[in-house]
């Protein structure tokens, strides 16, 4: 049961085409202004609407998450990550929908994390306590480097940490297709001293990954980005929680005794 959990979230490889951008989940001439096309009739991005766009996507996670812990099937979390990579690519094309885009992949991964909690829950006491407190330490703990100035996010920083999330993103890839013809591939989410260093490891790059988000919001005001970007880049802010999540109740499952 323990692998099929991060067997399943791998779909989320997409990362809106990981590849086309120094980050999966924004295009970079939109953030930097660069893109006229995209900018017409819209307003401007403010950091206060993102915080705002951020704060409802952030509930409606916490409410369809709640509603799948509350009535867990397994289907919750594969429907969940195809829901939302359907949304995620038909967002890529439509950046100026993200409105409605946004929501609707928050409640599906809302769907998916609900669902993972469930099932971690029922097998490991006390390890939603545990793996919430984590994650969210690591969140503001990187709000509070960022926003400090303690970590500056440099193009190379940026270009660093994009190149080991697009190696990690490749990673879930090769063991999704493996898992598909009956293979697991070794030491990926196993428990073992490898599996779980290996884990650790995601676990850093997408802690890290959450700079990058926060950058991409000052960058957008900045530039001036339209205002539907504070949607866009909010929905790659919750992907990156939520990836950090699944990671972190790995690593706690652990180092927990299971009921």
């Amino acid at each position: 049961m323990q692998s099929v959990f991060h067997h399943v979230k791998i779909n989320d490889m997409n990362f809106d085409r990981l590849t086309k951008s120094n980050n999966p989940m924004i295009k970079e001439e939109v953030v930097s202004g660069r893109s006229p096309i995209e900018r017409a009739g819209s307003g401007v991005m403010t950091m206060s609407g993102s915080i705002n766009k951020c704060l409802m996507l952030f509930g409606i996670l916490l409410v369809v998450g709640a509603f799948a812990f509350m009535n867990p099937h397994p289907y919750m979390m594969m429907g969940g990550i195809i829901a939302g990579m359907a949304i995620s690519f038909l967002n890529s094309r439509d950046l100026s929908k993200s409105a409605i885009y946004a929501p609707l992949f928050t409640a599906a991964y809302g769907l998916f994390a609900g669902a993972l909690t469930a099932m971690y829950a029922a097998a490991y006491n006390g390890i939603i306590f545990h793996a919430v407190t984590i994650t969210l330490s690591i969140f503001f703990s990187m709000l509070f480097l960022y926003k400090s100035g303690l970590i500056t996010v440099t193009d190379k920083f940026r270009s660093v940490i994009m190149t080991a999330v697009g190696g990690i993103m490749i990673l879930y890839l090769v063991s999704f297709g493996m898992y598909m013809f009956g293979y697991n591939m070794p030491f990926l989410h196993d428990q073992t001293p490898i599996g779980i260093g290996i884990s650790l490891v995601i676990a850093i790059v997408a802690s890290l990954k959450l700079l990058v988000d926060f950058d991409n919001f000052d960058r957008g005001v900045k530039s001036g980005s339209p205002e539907y970007m504070e949607w866009y880049i909010s929905k790659g802010l919750v992907f990156t929680t939520i990836w950090l999540y699944s990671e972190v109740l790995f690593l706690v499952s652990n180092f927990m005794g299971s009921e």
